[in-house]
């Protein structure tokens, strides 16, 4: 299973948001299991720096901490052809409309986002994490 993880998802797991942070890190465990191929586009990673940056204060910290991301999760381009997709797409927010023209080319199959309802309008099926979780344990993909 190709599943995209949107930035929050990261954030959440890298930040420990509650009440989001365990489902997230659960995300993380499964993928390190290789019980699903994680993606996170390429457009995502200088949110990432940023935001973790703000915490840690140091360039080298969050460099270390990208480096272990990139061990969990492959990376995807976003591309220009994605991003004028995207310009005339039925979802409303740009950035999202980016990240499902993104996943519709890369063929995936899952966006995991807290922010499912800005992706009604998705041609690729959009869940919570919680819900993928629930999905994988009930396919038994995930042996603890």
């Amino acid at each position: 299973m190709r599943v995209l993880l949107d930035t929050c998802v990261i954030i959440d797991a890298l930040q420990s948001r509650v009440p989001f942070a365990e489902a997230a890190q659960k995300l993380f465990l499964y993928s390190a299991n290789k019980q699903f191929e994680g993606y996170i586009t390429a457009k995502s990673v200088t949110d990432i720096y940023y935001l973790t940056h703000r915490l840690t204060h140091s360039d080298e910290e969050t460099r270390k901490i990208l480096s272990k991301i990139f061990t969990l999760f492959n990376l995807l381009d976003t591309t220009s052809l994605d991003c004028r997709k995207a310009i005339s797409s039925e979802i409303s927010d740009y950035e999202d409309a980016i990240m499902v023209e993104t996943a519709i080319r890369s063929e995936m199959d899952y966006i995991v986002t807290r922010n499912v309802r800005d992706y009604t309008k998705s041609a690729v099926k959009v869940c919570e994490p919680s819900e993928l979780l629930k999905l994988l344990e009930e396919k038994n993909e995930f042996v603890p």
